[in-house]
């Protein structure tokens, strides 16, 4: 038998190892006069922005982590005593459990800021050595993107091995079953959601208010360009997309990650033959460890020519590369770790049936990307559909851009079905779960071209601000069109492995709380599937209001500017960015709390008094309404906004139609960066929560029933 902890630690210290390296890479780019070519005014000029956007997006990261670490320690607390139950297996289950949520929550923690750190400093280096070639402009863009996907990917993949090996040294030899230790390492991945859940919401409704103020104060208003430097909130918009898409986005996927292997644990660990060595049990992690090389071969393969009209086919080969590259490892690797056959309760499981299962997640996840593409793109006929009926007014702009978002939502929904329908027939609950970890494998790819989209479009709004001209300002634009894009696939392959990663916690709570079926057609399941319908309309709502609250206090500050400032519009007189900065993040910070307590406490409420049979039917209905308005929000965003550039690109800016565009993709920016990625983390912490819980839902649940007299 191989050694598949060995392997595991190798391949993460490789992640870690490859993204130290870009690291330098990007680093190594001297801001000098000398180095850029350029006057010593030029250069401070661009230190001063990128030191602006750097220092807002840090600012407002510190101050949201310091409210994650106390609700998070507050949590422990509540896990080391409410799991407290040593009658089962003769310790604290609460306490181990409530220590690997804090480790999950430190790492998760720890890749927000790595990945922040990074973009901040790559954007101007991205932006300077487009004064080169755009060649040069779109290395330093996916170098800077690839620190974020392999640094995350190592730490993520390490950080639950350290824990799983941990536990099971320390619990394993006390006689300590395994699916009771892999339940405890089950909070791991509750600890990587919960922070993704305010990096999600509270960096979704800070990017949103920024650019909705600047959007439509300074273009729709004021008629001047994008990143203009007049704009009041330009500064405060860039910060966003570092914090939305960048922060946000990582502890989105990272939670994805660590949930999806913690469910695989859990439902393998009820299998005899896999608990029997810890190698086969951690097949699981393994996948994960095996997308780390298999996505830095790919990352050779991406290079851009001196000549390139367009970049997301680069771009977009990485996800096919790596999705190809990646069946070929789980081939060779697959039937050397697990046994020829074994049970996962009572079907019988071949590990030809268990590669398929991750085969059928990997696979369509590429295909959820690539739908995603087609509905985003203006180089398909749906975004230009769009752009062609902005002519006619804002009203038939955003008619046309929500019938294409519900559209887009069919096939990837199909292929989630027949991905769920295959993975069940083959290996059960563990082949679901195993789709899940398949189609988030090749993360570190997925990763790094969806943080090279805020990079480069950092980029361009610090080459406009700066006032480098007109052919630099090209270049850019050409990196920021594949940016969005690929950010657009991003969120749709974020979406897919949500779904897939909540139906595994799903299948996991279902084995935990010991449901052999689920009656469908009982009265408490069917009032669960309502109640669990409607949340995510409830969360959508709460999320878009907070954005057009937030929205508010932006437009009513660049107005106040414009109009109180001698000599703003005319470029005489220099802007209050850092007012703008303050603004949205008050207002994210104050706006995440109410969506946060919907996702987090809905569960619980529901667990206690109502009991795990309507849970059970929450869970169901949150997922199935979920999925849909996820996908349905984020790609009619997409297309509002391609639609937008697709006009300015062809026709220019300025005109009605230009306006009308506009005003869609002002609507599309809640959709896209808030509402639609943030029921990622709604889905899947809902699902978690309640794995994590089910033990003190079934005791609480009979005490109450006890303490009303209502028996059981």
């Amino acid at each position: 038998m191989v050694s598949v902890v060995g392997i595991i630690a190798a391949c993460a210290i490789l992640s870690l190892v490859v993204a130290a390296f870009y690291a330098v890479k990007v680093n190594s780019l001297k801001l000098t006069a000398a180095d850029i070519g350029a006057s010593e005014d030029v250069v401070a000029r661009l230190r001063e922005i990128s030191g602006a956007i750097s220092e807002g997006a840090m600012a407002f990261l510190s101050q949201e982590y310091k409210f994650v670490a106390i609700f998070a320690s507050a949590f422990a607390v509540v896990i080391a005593f409410t799991l407290d139950n040593p009658a089962t297996t003769g310790v604290n289950e609460g306490l181990y459990s409530a220590s690997a949520f804090v480790i999950g929550a430190v790492i998760s923690s720890v890749c927000a800021f790595m990945g922040m750190k990074i973009a901040t400093k790559g954007n101007v280096r991205t932006t300077v050595a487009a004064r080169r070639s755009i060649t040069d402009a779109f290395r330093v863009a996916f170098q800077s993107g690839a620190v974020m996907g392999f640094g995350l990917t190592g730490l993520a993949v390490l950080g639950l091995l350290l824990v799983v090996v941990v536990f099971d040294s320390m619990l394993a030899s006390s006689g300590i079953e395994r699916h009771y230790i892999m339940e405890m390492v089950a909070g791991f991945g509750l600890g990587g959601s919960t922070v993704a859940l305010f990096g999600r919401v509270g960096g979704g409704i800070y990017t949103k208010a920024a650019d909705v103020g600047a959007d439509l104060v300074g273009k729709v208003e004021a008629g001047i360009p994008e990143d203009d430097p007049r704009n009041p909130a330009v500064i405060a918009d860039n910060v966003g997309d570092n914090v939305g898409d960048i922060a946000g986005m990582g502890a989105d996927l990272f939670g994805s990650c660590a949930e999806a292997t913690c469910a695989a644990l859990v439902i393998g660990a009820t299998s005899a033959a896999l608990t029997s060595d810890l190698n086969t049990l951690l097949y699981p992690l393994l996948i994960s460890a095996l997308g780390i090389p298999v996505c830095l071969i790919t990352a050779f393969f991406a290079r851009l020519k001196p000549d390139a009209t367009q970049v997301e086919p680069t771009l977009r080969g990485q996800l096919i590369i790596s999705t190809i590259l990646m069946t070929v490892a789980l081939y060779l690797v697959t039937d050397k770790v697990l046994p020829e056959s074994f049970l996962i309760g009572s079907l019988s499981v071949s590990n030809s049936q268990a590669l398929y299962s991750v085969l059928a997640g990997l696979w369509s996840g590429l295909l959820i990307g690539y739908m995603t593409e087609v509905y985003t793109s203006h180089g398909f006929k749906h975004v230009r559909r769009v752009a062609a009926a902005s002519d006619k007014g804002p009203a038939i702009n955003i008619i046309y851009g929500l019938s294409l978002g519900y559209e887009s939502a069919v096939v990837p929904v199909i292929a989630i079905a027949v991905t769920t329908y295959a993975s069940w027939t083959m290996a059960g609950m563990y082949g679901i779960a195993l789709a899940a970890i398949g189609m988030i494998s090749t993360i570190a790819t997925g990763l790094t071209i969806d943080a090279y989209g805020p990079v480069s479009d950092n980029a361009g709004g610090i080459a406009e601000m700066a006032e480098l001209g007109k052919e630099i300002r090209a270049r850019t634009d050409l990196l920021d069109a594949a940016g969005n894009t690929t950010a657009a696939i991003g969120k749709g392959f974020a979406i897919g492995s949500a779904v897939l990663t909540a139906l595994a916690l799903f299948a996991a709570f279902l084995t935990r709380a010991n449901f052999q079926s689920l009656n469908m057609l009982s009265p408490m399941v069917f009032a669960g599937l309502f109640v669990g319908g409607v949340l995510p309309f409830l969360f959508t709502a709460q999320t878009m209001l907070a954005v057009g609250r937030a929205a508010e206090g932006m437009i009513h500050e660049v107005r106040r500017q414009f109009r109180e400032i001698p000599g703003l519009l005319e470029g005489k007189a220099r802007a209050d960015y850092r007012s703008c900065v303050a603004i949205s993040t008050a207002s994210a910070l104050r706006e995440m709390v109410a969506p946060a307590i919907l996702v987090i406490f809905s569960p619980i409420l529901v667990g206690v008094v109502f009991g795990v049979e309507a849970l059970a039917g929450v869970l169901a209905g949150s997922l199935i309404s979920g999925v849909v308005m996820a996908l349905s929000t984020s790609n009619s965003g997409g297309g509002w906004d391609n639609a937008k550039k697709y006009i300015e690109k062809n026709e220019g800016k300025g005109t009605d139609k230009h306006k009308a565009a506009v005003v869609g993709d002002t609507v599309g920016d809640p959709f896209k960066d808030t509402s639609g990625p943030s029921l990622n983390i709604l889905m899947k912490l809902m699902a978690i929560i309640s794995l994590v819980f089910v033990p003190f839902f079934d005791s609480a649940h009979k005490w109450l029933l006890a303490a009303l007299g209502l028996g059981q």
